[in-house]
């Protein structure tokens, strides 16, 4: 095995797969939710315990979901914009085509 490899020896990089962060984000949101509800049905005994800190940390992985949402949406319509930029600087800049 090998740590480094030469230029002239390296493949190229594959092509990057698309994926839909969004739904990862998605399921992840949601089992923090339901350990959230998880932990104040059993609030009492966790309280007693002193186990607040479970809650928090629940919480805490439910802002981190949503701020993962928001970002990934800007983060889209970026693309999208960027995407729709580029075709148009494409088509401006393509020689006009007579029509017949």
């Amino acid at each position: 095995m090998r740590f480094y490899v030469p230029s002239a020896e390296r493949r190229p990089d594959p092509a990057p797969l698309k994926t839909d962060d969004r739904a990862a984000i998605l399921v992840g949101l949601a089992l923090w939710i339901l350990a959230l509800c998880g932990l104040l049905i059993g609030l009492r005994p966790l309280v007693e315990g002193g186990h607040e800190v479970w809650l928090w940390t629940a919480v805490v992985g439910i802002t981190l979901g949503l701020g993962g949402l928001v970002y990934t949406q800007l983060r889209r319509g970026r693309l999208r914009r960027r995407v729709a930029d580029a075709a148009a600087e494409a088509a401006a800049s393509s020689p006009e085509q007579p029509t017949a």
